[in-house]
């Protein structure tokens, strides 16, 4: 991804850990444009030829393939000092600034357009949590996508509800295509618009944790709700939405991606999670729900607390299986806004409804905030949060950039 522009001068710098590299050769024998090299002593990477293509990553036995650090562009680290290390240079300031992967393939267009609105309420580039795992990005590009296979295609909402909203699984094989909690994937539909030019691809968050939708198989799922009018409520028919809708098992998808490198879950031990969204929203935060449902033994995290709004229990998606969860794993508060003889509620109605528990949790060093769905919600979210700081005799508008500046808030709206 390309780098915030006052840090344009950064690169990211693919280098090998002399510490657990066990010389067996795997990375120079299958790097594709020759850019790994060694001597008697280290494996090393030229940074003027590696493309960030990543195809050396996966097929390292130790893992001291997939090391990083950020340096100038001007003055990367040489093939002399690195074939020189007995272990990996310290790592700096520099490594927690946005950085580009020196060589690889940019974004598309559209993946870098989407991502711009989607994060616009940040307020600038976001950073992920300290704890967050390593993503893989942009491993397949529309120019050079990878085929998965359906497995599922469920309909989540009830058959009356005015929203259609389907839970889709896809397989990719035996071809390596990981993915964290929080990332997005692109889906190219097939055929040409009424300009005669291929379709551009749709983004759609992923809604399984990261060992799969199915633990321990190479898949994933998706939670796509099928578009039949505008933002004004007029007729309309979305492309993507409605064909992976339509989508019957054993059909074959065009699939981009991963994307994502910011919007990641937290990892350390104690470390809690607020969610808040809407609709297909949902789906970084089941994600992350059933990442520590599946590693509840462990009892390796924080507190999860959610705040999820939808027209109609009928209309919201995973309301069945939500509602099983132990209280004592997470805290659930729906807002309903269409049900008949009740008052409209809304997510930000149920923020300020705990609003104790929701300033306790602004204020956890160790809290970390995600909001995703509609554009609309995020203002009266944003609202909401800064009149409970008020209340609290705090200023939301001097914690919000705190937030961001420790990665604990993130934001994906459309």
């Amino acid at each position: 991804m390309n780098a915030p522009a006052e840090h344009a001068n950064l690169a990211r710098q693919h280098l090998i850990d002399p510490e657990i590299c066990i010389r067996c050769n795997t990375c120079e024998e299958i790097c594709p444009v020759d850019a790994i090299t060694h001597d008697s002593r280290n494996y090393v990477v030229k940074f003027d030829t590696c493309n960030g293509c990543l195809a050396c990553i996966s097929p390292c036995p130790t893992g001291a393939i997939d090391s990083w650090r950020n340096v100038e562009k001007a003055a990367p680290h040489t093939l002399d000092d690195q074939y020189s290390w007995d272990y990996l240079p310290d790592t700096t300031e520099l490594d927690q600034l946005e950085a580009t992967v020196m060589g690889a393939a940019e974004l598309p267009a559209e993946v870098q357009q989407i991502t711009e609105v989607a994060t616009a309420g940040q307020g600038g580039p976001a950073l992920a949590p300290w704890s967050a795992s390593h993503p893989y990005v942009n491993l397949y590009t529309p120019a050079t996508p990878i085929t998965a296979t359906v497995t599922g295609n469920y309909r989540l909402t009830a058959e009356d509800a005015s929203s259609d909203i389907h839970h889709i699984v896809l397989d990719f094989g035996t071809t390596p295509f990981p993915v964290l909690e929080g990332q997005s994937i692109g889906i190219i539909p097939p055929g040409v618009d009424e300009r005669g030019k291929p379709h551009l691809l749709r983004m759609y968050s992923v809604a399984s944790p990261r060992d799969g939708e199915r633990p321990h198989y190479n898949n994933l799922s998706l939670t796509v709700k099928r578009v039949v009018e505008d933002h004004d409520g007029n007729p309309t028919r979305g492309v993507a939405s409605n064909y992976v809708c339509d989508l019957k098992k054993g059909d074959k998808v065009q699939v981009t991606g991963p994307y994502g490198s910011t919007y990641l879950m937290p990892n350390h031990p104690g470390s809690s999670i607020m969610m808040i969204c809407t609709g297909t929203g949902s789906a970084p935060m089941r994600a992350m729900t059933e990442r520590r449902r599946r590693r509840m033994d462990r009892k390796e995290g924080g507190e999860m607390v959610l705040f999820f709004g939808a027209r109609a229990p009928a209309e919201l998606p995973y309301f069945g299986p939500l509602q099983k969860l132990p209280k004592d794993f997470i805290d659930i508060n729906f807002a309903f806004s269409r049900v008949p003889g009740e008052p409209k509620r809304y997510v930000q109605d149920a923020i300020r409804e705990r609003a104790d528990k929701v300033f306790q949790m602004l204020q956890d060093d160790d809290c970390y905030i995600y909001i995703c769905g509609l554009k609309g919600m995020e203002a009266g979210v944003l609202e909401a949060f800064r009149d409970i700081c008020r209340a609290k005799g705090a200023d939301w508008d001097a914690l919000r950039p705190q937030l961001l500046s420790k990665a604990r808030f993130h934001v994906e709206t459309y």
